[in-house]
């Protein structure tokens, strides 16, 4: 038993369908063969939830992680004060309880209490405090455990990375810098071979303009900042192609291809990703020391509270962060007597 991973879990907001979906996860009991989960939060809130939603998932409530069962969703108490739950609406208690939730949760992983996180989702804009000035979570964590990090989103057939992440599209051609797209083709290149298990990474990087600038006609950068970075890596025989034109790249499943793609900004890598992979992807944040992921969507206040959502998602989210666990104990393994 003490040898199943250790998976910390933040509540999220509890007025979206996170808590939902984490307690759909766990009704599956075979899900203990595996883990033990340890969501950090209220077993008030989970109670709620689960006599409202009619579920069966084996709660054990506990003060001390050291306390925690192996056959049951642990639930440790951050509050015991009664909260109010307003089912499907964005409030100003459901963002100080969903940073209470992930503090309490990126403490724990920093002393090892637990072996990796999976963050139910935030809303971004009520959890903004004196506290918590984010634009979501990959930036949050960054900072925490002082890394560079790379938004990656997994799919079994798709894992695409973004270069720019959560920042104005009106910002993002001024970002891209050789120095930027260098850094970030080596998080995810040393991500797809320690976290992935892949020895010869193949990675795509995206054009920043319309057919990727079609020789200098739509802009310039593709040529004089994308072009020179890929012969570089190839010069360093590394897989590194590119760039190419993001409509045609995906519409004719060139993607299937490559290991891993990097697109410039969010929406040219996520709507791709979330068009083909929706209900099953699971957002990663690469290049941390530890290990995080997230389901591929938000806090849906739209169908909070009905019994509606679909948990794949979140499951997909925990069976990744466990593998990626693995494949780095592993890989450190492999490593640690190399010369």
């Amino acid at each position: 038993m003490n040898t199943k991973i250790k998976i910390g879990i933040t509540i999220g907001d509890i007025n979206g369908v996170g808590i939902e979906v984490i307690l759909k996860t766990f009704e599956d009991k075979r899900m203990f063969e595996f883990f033990t989960p340890i969501v950090f939060g209220s077993v008030k809130v989970l109670s709620y939830y689960k006599k409202a939603l009619n579920l069966n998932s084996p709660i054990n409530s506990v003060q001390d992680i050291n306390k925690i069962q192996h056959d049951k969703l642990n639930v440790v108490n951050l509050w015991h004060e009664d909260v109010r739950i307003e089912v499907g609406q964005s409030t100003e208690i459901s963002g100080k309880y969903a940073y209470l939730s992930l503090k309490h949760t990126t403490e724990s992983l920093k002393q090892g209490d637990i072996d990796c996180m999976v963050t139910a989702p935030i809303n971004k804009d009520n959890i903004q405090s004196a506290e918590f000035k984010f634009p979501g979570h990959t930036e949050y964590l960054a900072k925490e455990f002082n890394s560079d990090v790379l938004m990656f989103l997994v799919s079994s057939g798709l894992r695409v990375g973004v270069v720019t992440g959560h920042v104005p599209l009106s910002e993002v051609s001024s970002l891209i810098t050789p120095e930027l797209l260098s850094h970030k083709i080596d998080i995810m290149y040393e991500s797809l071979i320690k976290d992935f298990g892949i020895r010869k990474p193949k990675i795509a990087l995206l054009g920043l303009n319309p057919h990727a600038g079609d020789n200098g006609v739509i802009g310039s950068q593709d040529m004089e900042i994308i072009t020179p970075v890929v012969e570089e890596y190839r010069g360093d025989n590394k897989l590194v192609f590119g760039p190419y034109s993001a409509d045609g790249f995906f519409g004719s499943d060139t993607y299937k291809e490559f290991d891993g793609v990097l697109a410039m900004y969010h929406d040219q890598g996520l709507i791709p990703f979330k068009t083909l992979s929706f209900g099953e992807g699971v957002n990663y944040t690469a290049g941390l020391s530890v290990v995080r992921t997230s389901p591929d969507h938000g806090t849906a206040y739209g169908i909070a509270g009905k019994n509606q959502a679909n948990s794949n998602s979140f499951k997909e989210a925990v069976f990744l962060a466990a593998s990626i666990s693995k494949h780095r104990n592993s890989y450190k393994e492999l490593t640690k007597n190399s010369i």
